[in-house]
């Protein structure tokens, strides 16, 4: 071979070889969140997935939008992504149904989807990133049933269970936990509901017809997350009702951890998103090389990794919330609160 022919031939297979890595250089990745009604999405999950991004590719260009509970306009921000060059598309989608056309569309286009916190069961991902949603269900649900049996509440006693989104498969998962949760515990479901956008006063003006129906029949109620709780113990309030029954959160929103620490809600989940933001910024950079990230599970015949949360009451929210640093006392512990962080050791 000459020699000039030579080093055409070493260039182009360097050319080959660092394909991948320059296809990481300058990419840009869109982050896709669901909704507004939840405050952890500005919060937390960008703000965790940008600080690592930043980490790992530093030239990589980053786009968030957020569809404010609009399957139609999270789906005109997921082709104007991929129009703006997106190679990766991390997607936390409003209807997880219909989300299934959008991971089409992208792979057809050589574009990688990251299914985020909730999955998309009907067309699978090129990968999927969450906490264990069936999981947090069964786990709030049992810490409830737990707390009504070491509180004296007689077997046969009724509860309430307000369901997430209905177009949200997440939701799904975390209905099929609670259900798991209550099946044998000796505890009847009085009603059970699913929140439309998960939006809280939707979750209170249900709560409301029930507080009605069944009065002092309702013996706890277990919420999907903190925002569908939270309605439930304004309707509890609304309607005189003191002490409220213990009510399950999810979330560890700063509101719920303030009910926590008052004693009107009775637990919540630690799941700082940031795990899992961190997590999807790994896997969208490992797409981006064209490496293929480890499975270490699957759903919906996606590969997945599942974070497990921790259940937080009264009991444990100093060690679980405040001791890891996922807040501050001086941010939670204000006006009305402080009392209640003095008398469990949040202040002194």
């Amino acid at each position: 071979m000459k020699t000039g022919s030579m080093l055409l031939a070493t260039a182009g297979l360097m050319t080959l070889l660092s394909a991948p890595v320059l296809a990481q250089e300058g990419s840009t990745v869109a982050f896709l969140m669901p909704d507004q009604a939840s405050t952890r999405y500005e919060k937390h999950d960008y703000p965790g997935f940008k600080a690592e991004m930043a980490k790992l590719c530093a030239s990589c260009k980053v786009i968030y939008q957020n569809a404010n509970a609009d399957a139609a306009l999270q789906q005109q921000q997921f082709n104007s992504v991929i129009a703006q060059g997106a190679k990766v598309v991390v997607l936390d989608p409003v209807d997880s149904a219909a989300a299934a056309a959008l991971v089409e569309i992208a792979q057809s286009q050589g574009v990688k989807v990251i299914a985020y916190d909730r999955p998309i069961p009907d067309k699978a991902a090129d990968y999927y990133v969450s906490f264990d949603n069936e999981g947090i269900g069964h786990a709030i649900a049992k810490s409830l049933v737990d707390q009504l049996k070491a509180t004296g509440v007689p077997a046969g006693s009724g509860v309430l269970q307000i369901n997430g989104s209905p177009t949200d498969a997440a939701a799904g998962l975390i209905r099929d936990g609670i259900h798991r949760g209550l099946k044998d515990s000796g505890y009847k479901t009085l009603a059970e509901f699913d929140t439309p956008e998960w939006a809280p006063p939707k979750a209170q003006e249900w709560a409301a017809g029930q507080i009605t129906r069944f009065g002092a029949q309702i013996k706890g109620v277990v919420a999907a997350n903190d925002g569908t709780g939270g309605g439930a113990i304004a309707a509890f309030k609304a309607a005189g009702v003191n002490p409220v029954p213990p009510v399950t959160g999810n979330d560890a929103t700063i509101a719920a951890l303030q009910l926590i620490i008052s004693g009107d809600q009775y637990n919540t989940i630690s799941k700082p998103s940031e795990i899992v933001a961190a997590a999807a910024a790994n896997i969208a950079v490992k797409l981006l090389k064209g490496e293929k990230p480890e499975a270490k599970t699957t759903l919906y015949k996606t590969p997945s990794q599942l974070f497990v949360p921790a259940v937080v009451t009264a009991k444990n929210i100093k060690a679980e919330i405040f001791d890891k640093g996922i807040q501050k006392p001086e941010e939670i512990c204000t006006g009305e609160y402080a009392a209640g962080c003095k008398k469990l050791g949040i202040l002194q």
